[in-house]
């Protein structure tokens, strides 16, 4: 299932210090995660006796009776490959531990100790157990086996998943033992807890499971005791989290009073590949570990997770003022430092009614009213040719007198036919010579416009075009400053919309969005556009979300296709997302001679194809083995 895992947090029914009638909820819950196609599944602490036992720890029966259920449960689960983690007190070497347990198949894996024992406060584990932080390279003796015991145990199916497991207080420690596993390869934590309820806590603790699974580059899990754990002065609430990279996959609601079990599908290859792209992780220092090999895993046969059809637009509405404020701003300081370096006073912007160059021309605004410079200092070009619309240029029109900018008007067509005379083309014969002698027409006269005023001229395209390479070669891909070059058109689209809030361009704005995306390149019949870009290249949300697999961490075309056919579901079926995935390959290996020497524009988003700042690919690589990989 290209690299995802179902994982679980489970929270159990608990009787403390009765681990007879724990290990039959315990055995229910393995059962019903086994059920649903779980890996590995993770119980709160101590489990089997309950975490609030307190000092019948040192009594010997609840120990007895603890390894007498912990044998059952292993018996009860011979058969069933999902792995399960455990609580329980570990009597070695006349010392007893607070452990976490890792069963297989009937078998214990390992033991895990709990390094950071709390002793203040409502919590005083000190009296009952110690420290296992520096138990390394050692085994204990359980029903006749030998089994790996200490910190250093790791667990690894040689595929792609690597987990190791820390308890409780570990995580809220300065140096959480979870940095030092992710470090040597650990990308899934697991976190055995018996964590109380205060108040605010539960947010606390969310943010951070959430936090320590960004910092690790890792998918982290978290269950605490519920609230049968409950006594004397101290409740618990049942918390299970189940976190990836920085979000909250899932959380339960706590104070139930039935089991509970909360999944998430986590996508494992993907956090490998991301430390590799994305991070300093390989600089982290490694130490020595066991790695303990597991069988078997439990397959997923659907995967039960949503996936983002856009994933450079914001799902939370309530975040787009926000996140719109800051990508402008970005754009507009980029754009401020540019021109106060340079001396510059002036932009020059070509402006064709299509979304590029209004979100270009909005975000240039922007950065005139933040230094209080004057706005007719922004020139404004339309280009009218062969295929413009009296839409297009009405809208390019109406925008520039509302922003109150300089608007001047250059027809191309004479300038166009002279080039076509020229080099002897017959005007008839709409080639892409025919298109290209009109996009480079108006990149000359931008550049000598600006040339003679003294300006800048800003560059419009974006970041969907500059992967595709859907520009002309010293065209309109080229610019003194491309504002867009770092902003997919999904997202353009989703800023310019913001700009609704200023009710004088409200109107103009919308029909904009409405327009269909063309270069109008070719004649335009009756007034309308007949050159429709996505006709040609293929619809932009597609190729924004195969740019963001392929680029975000180097996903193969496989799991590229198989990911859109569940985010399009409905909308694109598979036999057209391969055709358009095959293009967008074709397009960025051939097209990336057009990236070396592109302009400088600002990094918006974590995705930039600048050579100077994300991306550094030779112009002839080949791509041979990333369509066969798609076709195999």
């Amino acid at each position: 299932m290209f690299g995802y895992y179902r994982v679980a947090s489970a929270v159990n029914k608990t009787i403390v210090g009765n681990p007879a009638k724990n290990a039959e909820e315990i055995i229910t819950l393995i059962q019903d995660a086994y059920a649903k196609e779980v890996s590995v599944v993770v119980f709160p602490e101590l489990t089997l006796t309950g975490y609030t036992a307190s000092d019948l720890f040192l009594n010997q029966t609840l120990i007895a009776s603890q390894n007498e259920k912990l044998a059952y449960i292993l018996q009860q689960t011979s058969d069933i490959h999902t792995i399960a983690i455990i609580g329980l007190a570990l009597l070695e070497a006349d010392r007893l531990y607070n452990c976490a347990a890792v069963l297989q198949n009937g078998k214990i894996l390992g033991i895990v100790p709990k390094s950071y024992l709390p002793n203040k406060k409502e919590f005083y584990e000190k009296r009952q157990f110690i420290t296992g932080r520096d138990i390394t390279r050692t085994t204990t003796e359980l029903y006749g086996e030998e089994i790996p015991f200490g910190v250093d145990l790791l667990f690894s199916d040689s595929k792609e998943m690597t987990f190791g497991v820390e308890l409780c207080e570990d995580l809220w420690a300065v140096t959480p033992p979870s940095n030092h596993m992710a470090n040597n390869g650990a990308n899934l934590l697991f976190n055995l807890s018996a964590s109380n309820e205060l108040i605010g806590k539960a947010e606390y603790r969310e943010e951070l499971v959430r936090t320590q699974s960004g910092r690790c580059m890792a998918a982290y899990v978290y269950a605490s005791a519920g609230v049968g754990e409950s006594t004397t002065d101290t409740v618990f609430g049942g918390h299970a989290i189940i976190s990836e990279y920085g979000s909250t996959l899932a959380q339960n609601e706590r104070f139930s009073l039935e089991n509970t079990l909360i999944t998430a599908d986590v996508d494992l290859e993907r956090l490998r590949w991301l430390r590799l792209n994305e991070s300093s992780y390989s600089d982290g220092r490694r130490k020595k570990t066991r790695i303990i090999k597991v069988d078997n895993l439990p397959e997923i046969t659907t995967l039960d997770r949503k996936i983002n059809p856009m994933p450079f637009v914001p799902s939370l509405f309530e975040e787009k003022k926000h996140r719109c404020d800051e990508i402008v701003q970005i754009q507009a300081h980029g754009l401020i430092k540019r021109m106060s370096h340079a001396h510059i006073t002036k932009a020059v912007i070509g402006i064709s009614g299509g979304l590029d160059s209004t979100l270009a021309l909005l975000s240039t605004h922007r950065a005139f009213e933040i230094m209080g410079w004057d706005h007719t200092n922004i020139i404004a070009v339309t280009m009218p040719g062969f295929g413009t619309t009296s839409r297009t240029k009405s809208n390019a029109v109406k925008l520039c007198e509302a922003l109150g900018v300089t608007l001047r008007t250059i027809d191309i067509t004479d300038i166009s036919h002279k080039e076509f005379e020229a080099i002897e083309h017959n005007v008839n014969e709409h080639s892409v010579t025919y298109e290209n002698v009109q996009a480079r027409a108006r990149t000359s006269i931008l550049m000598n416009m600006a040339n003679k005023e003294g300006g800048l001229v800003i560059g419009t395209g974006d970041l969907s075009e500059v992967a595709l390479g859907w520009s002309t070669y010293n065209g309109d891909h080229m610019s003194m400053y491309a504002i867009n070059s770092s902003i997919p058109k999904t997202l353009i689209q989703y800023v310019i919309e913001y700009f609704k809030y200023d009710e004088s361009i409200a109107d103009v704005i919308d029909d904009i969005l409405d327009t269909p995306i063309s270069p109008e390149l070719l004649p335009h019949k009756e007034d309308e556009i007949v050159q429709e870009t996505e006709s040609i290249v293929g619809p932009y949300a597609l190729h924004d979300f195969f740019l963001y697999h392929f680029i975000k961490y180097g996903a193969k075309p496989a799991k590229i296709r198989f990911l859109a056919t569940l985010a399009f579901e409905g909308k694109y079926d598979q036999e057209t997302i391969t055709k358009w995935l095959k293009l967008f390959l074709k397009r960025f290996f051939t097209q990336q001679f057009k990236r070396s020497c592109m302009p400088d524009g600002p990094k918006v988003g974590t995705i930039s194809l600048s050579p100077r700042a994300d991306w550094k690919m030779a112009s002839d690589a080949d791509v041979e083995i990333w369509l066969e990989e798609l076709e195999k």
